[in-house]
């Protein structure tokens, strides 16, 4: 940890702008100890002179997490589009309206309530022996945002950045979706969906690194624990979006427009990270941000403390030593998902967090699209599930610092699975049907504090260095969930909720071989995660 900053009447200069962040080393200069910069990592900077959650903090984290509304848009826009909408009869042709379904019925006799343009299964048909294809239509949604996860976690770590990396995703998901709506037939829709979600794997991902990344290590528990506050609001937003606008071409225009006010109005008020910087080597703008973020919050950052990595700030090295490393432009540190896995450490917890990140998807996006099988209002339902999430985050983020990551994790998806065995039991129809619907909701408010704690535990079992690759693999894996989720729901019945409960018991096994990350410090490097590991 670093000490309070010794006085230096050496003036370095103070301002933002000064085209030296690092000072020089001048001739005749002394290099006694007392003269040396203190060097200090992230977390120390942060906790002593910048503020952990200030007003920087705050705005940049509202601004960044706004992100997590419009991957809920692209992601549960299928429950609205793909849905099967009511029938009635029409003419003389024996069409007899007590009948469960339309597939026994002669051609013609009946037609869909809101015409074929309601949803993409009344557009192309997709009932009865089609039915197969609005789950491969969700699945290979999930498929694309499995890929994509990989692909911009890796580009958020290397060369696009953070920052970068959540405007490309933006700008794709915004052409994607209006494209979609254009759709002529069902394969183009089909492929124009995998696409959407190549884009969509990477939103919530970069946006949830970069919202967090400049906070303190004792705030940034409940800060990313909230971030999932507008990933709700973004659905329950959305069951108003689609209830306005019935038409599923007219709901994808509707839920694409806000990427681009996005995209206008809130990207350029965003600040890369400055951890990102600090790996990559760019010393000078990783200084300029926490200066910024100093003078905002109302702090001075003193002209000789610098930044260093994990590894270098506990260096115990000489004066000589210090200013090589103190360097204003530094090799870039990169790492990929082959370090994690050559290290024994973190081979071991990528493993974990890629099981208990399958289990959990399935049961999350299982329980929000099982919504079509509950035979109840679809707009209230959505909205009733999205308004559960919310509690359970609030609940998490209040416990997570009291009693630990592990714990939580465990307990969310024991919470889950006993009601979603509960639900398995239930059946359809009058009191058993609102008690299903409640285990529903019991379910997925487990799960949602597990989903969303799995983020900032993920990102705290890793070093900055690969912490987006690792995240994006563990987002990797929870796509790969959510595309089994689609499969299973169109079984119906009380089998879609014994699965859940039985991946809901798995996944609270997996965590317990977790190790806590509570008060832990969010390392920089490989070398400084083993070091302090095995400390």
């Amino acid at each position: 940890m670093a000490n309070s900053p010794e006085s230096n009447p050496i003036s370095h200069g103070s301002s933002l702008g000064a085209p030296l962040l690092v000072p020089s080393k001048e001739p005749g200069w002394d290099s006694g100890p007392g003269s040396e910069p203190q060097k200090v990592c992230i977390d120390d900077m942060l906790q002593n002179y910048c503020g952990e959650f200030g007003y920087w903090q705050l705005k940049h984290f509202v601004l960044t997490s706004l992100a997590w509304a419009l991957e809920a848009f692209h992601t549960m826009v299928m429950i609205f589009a793909d849905r099967e909408p009511g029938w009635r009869c029409v003419g003389e042709l024996g069409c007899d309206e007590k009948e469960s379904h339309v597939c026994g019925l002669e051609p013609g006799s009946w037609e869909w309530e809101g015409g074929p343009g309601s949803s993409t299964v009344a557009q192309w048909g997709l009932v009865c022996g089609q039915k197969n294809k609005v789950g491969l239509v969700q699945a290979l949604f999930f498929g694309g945002c499995m890929i994509g996860a990989g692909v911009f976690g890796h580009l958020s770590d290397s060369k696009l950045g953070r920052k970068g990396s959540l405007t490309a995703v933006c700008i794709l998901n915004a052409i994607f979706g209006c494209l979609t709506s254009l759709a002529p037939d069902y394969s183009t829709y089909l492929l124009l969906r995998f696409v959407t979600g190549f884009s969509t794997g990477g939103v919530g991902l970069c946006s949830f690194v970069l919202a967090t990344e400049p906070v303190g290590p004792t705030k940034r528990g409940v800060a990313g624990m909230s971030t999932f506050y507008f990933f709700s609001t973004g659905i329950a937003l959305l069951s108003g979006i689609a209830y306005i606008f019935p038409s599923w071409r007219a709901l994808y225009v509707a839920s694409s427009v806000p990427s681009i006010l996005f995209l206008v109005l809130v990207v350029p008020f965003i600040s890369e990270s400055p951890r990102w910087y600090l790996v990559r080597g760019k010393m000078n703008e990783a200084m300029k941000i926490m200066r910024t973020i100093a003078n905002a919050n109302g702090h001075h950052l003193p002209d000789e403390v610098i930044l260093a990595l994990d590894d270098e700030s506990n260096d115990a090295s000489n004066g000589n030593q210090i200013w090589e490393a103190a360097t204003v432009e530094k090799e870039a540190i990169s790492g990929s998902i082959v370090d994690v896995i050559r290290s024994p450490i973190t081979r071991i917890r990528l493993f974990l967090a890629v099981g208990i990140n399958f289990t959990c998807s399935v049961v999350y996006y299982g329980l929000s699209l099982n919504v079509v099988n509950l035979e109840t209002n679809l707009y209230l339902t959505v909205l009733l599930n999205a308004v559960a999430e919310m509690p359970a985050f609030t609940i998490t983020a209040v416990l997570l610092d009291k009693f630990g990551r592990k714990p939580l994790a465990i307990g969310t998806q024991w919470f889950s699975a006993i009601f979603c065995f509960m639900g398995s039991l239930m059946g359809n129809v009058g009191i058993s049907k609102v008690i299903r619907m409640c285990c529903g909701l019991l379910g997925i408010f487990g799960m949602a504090g597990t989903y969303n704690l799995l983020f900032i535990y993920t990102a705290e079992l890793f070093p900055t260095v690969v912490r987006n690759a690792a995240l994006g693999c563990a987002t990797q894996a929870a796509q790969m969930g959510a595309i089994l989720a689609p499969f299973v729901v169109v079984l119906g019945g009380g089998f879609p909720f014994l699965v859940f409960g039985v991946c809901g018991l798995i996944g609270g096994m997996l965590a317990y071989y977790l190790p806590e990350t509570l008060n832990k410090p969010l390392y920089d490097t490989m070398t400084g995660l083993e070091e302090g590991e095995l400390a």
